[in-house]
């Protein structure tokens, strides 16, 4: 057991992950989690939840969960119900709750020497407020990706309702209303089948094309269906793209646009039900926004519409807002981090989860954190090889981790990866930190 103090903020999936790697590699650590428990973002009840009551996985079990823990259902698609229960499973199968401090929300990290002083506030059952003030030897930020709003701002006045999807939690919300939906991301996507039952009417304003991928191809998952050796990058979209439109058609037939780059480049829709409703007139895809004006929304071709509720599905920025970014090497609309975890400087803060990657799931994510727990292990048991690896780190030869695709240059796709170039380079950094004789970074180019 290392002597030093680490500290996790987030009890959801990644921080779960990030603190049974911890446990499993005999480092103590303590989580700091806002909530009243753990699921994170799935957990519906979370004050900081962006969750709705008809959400679901968009890819399958038994791609997503947790190797060493399965779960203890046979749905394809869970709902976000089983997913707050598994989590509290695992938690508990482990003995990780009681290495959480919950109620606890981070509010600053502080340089401290060669360690941080981690401020908090504690809130008890009845709601009295304590301040907290903790050194940490390291602390590892497993708070999500999909808490904190992106919200455009549009020329005009909007005299409606305007909300976005992260505080939509209920169709309730919708019913008897003239509903448009900006943005066709999966959330989107799903809010939108929603107003086709209980909205007045529903239209979806898109700018930019997409490609839609059914939940089941030839009658199993379509993620499970090509688990062996990945094909390249350009073998895959074009033998993809036309399983595609063989069973889903020519998307612009309905008034998306078509899309101005390959498929997986950028995030796809696992929804096909919108396609559906678009062929039964349920719904309408509108062009992009050009201005509000009381209750209209004038589009960029020209047409306009009344509307009573908008909803921005518009995705979510990074936020950390309890550092400085110049402590997490914070370049453009991301931190620039080393395999997305460690800043090159190693000033003693990890990330978690900062990773996006259509099918990598949450082992993938349980990869990432048994590197961090193998390279803290590395820097008590043998800093000479935790030196190593630092080298290599700061000399920028960093692995390519996008597998050959060409992903849209947007503020939600720079710190997406391709997962198989991602496990793959995660795995090759974690068996040199395990072995003194391999060096660092062995078994991969630079990029």
């Amino acid at each position: 057991m290392t002597t030093k103090s680490y500290a996790v903020i987030g009890a959801g999936p990644s921080g779960l992950a990030v603190m049974r790697a911890l446990q499993k590699a005999g480092i103590d650590a303590t989580g700091y989690e806002a909530s009243h428990g753990v699921g994170g973002l799935w957990d519906i009840t979370n004050p900081r939840s962006t969750m709705y009551s008809s959400a679901h996985l968009i890819s399958s079990r038994t791609t997503t969960e947790f190797t060493e823990f399965p779960m203890d259902s046979d749905v394809d698609y869970p709902g976000h119900r089983v997913l707050k229960r598994y989590f509290e499973d695992y938690a508990d199968e482990f003995g990780l709750r009681e290495r959480f401090r919950f109620g606890t929300r981070v509010d600053r990290l502080e340089r401290d020497g060669a360690g941080w002083i981690l401020h908090a506030t504690a809130q008890d059952e009845d709601g009295a407020t304590t301040a907290l003030a903790r050194h940490h030897d390291g602390v590892i930020l497993a708070n999500g990706t999909l808490a904190e709003p992106n919200v455009p701002a549009f020329p005009g006045e909007f005299a409606g309702e305007i909300m976005h999807t992260s505080a939509y939690k209920d169709p309730a919300q919708l019913a008897g209303r003239r509903v448009l939906i900006i943005g066709a991301g999966n959330s989107g996507c799903d809010i939108a089948v929603d107003a086709v039952h209980h909205a007045e009417s529903a239209d979806m304003s898109v700018r930019r094309g997409y490609y839609f991928v059914p939940r089941y191809l030839f009658g199993r998952p379509s993620d499970t269906l090509n688990q062996g050796r990945p094909l390249p990058a350009r073998l895959k979209q074009a033998i993809d793209s036309r399983v595609l439109r063989a069973f889903t058609g020519d998307p612009t037939r309905f008034g998306f646009p078509r899309p101005d780059y390959r498929i997986y480049e950028s995030h796809p829709i696992v929804n096909t039900l919108v396609l559906n409703h678009l062929g039964q007139g349920d719904l309408r895809i509108r062009a992009d926004v050009e201005r509000f004006g009381g209750t209209t929304v004038r589009f960029r071709d020209g047409t306009a519409g009344d509307y009573d509720l908008i909803l921005l599905a518009t995705g979510y920025a990074l936020d950390y807002p309890f550092v400085d970014r110049e402590h997490l090497n914070w370049t453009g609309a991301s931190p620039r981090l080393f395999l997305n975890v460690f800043p090159p400087s190693f000033n003693g803060l990890y990330m978690m989860g900062m990773i996006e990657a259509s099918g990598i799931g949450w082992q993938g994510r349980y990869e990432q954190a048994e590197l961090i727990a193998a390279y803290l292990a590395a820097e008590d048991a043998d800093p000479a090889r935790a030196a190593r690896f630092r080298d290599r780190v700061t000399a920028q030869s960093w692995p390519d981790l996008t597998g050959g695709y060409r992903y849209l240059g947007l503020a939600r796709m720079s710190y997406y990866v391709n997962k198989d170039a991602y496990r793959r380079a995660v795995r090759t950094e974690k068996d040199a930190l395990s072995d003194s004789t391999a060096p660092a970074g062995a078994g991969h180019g630079g990029a």
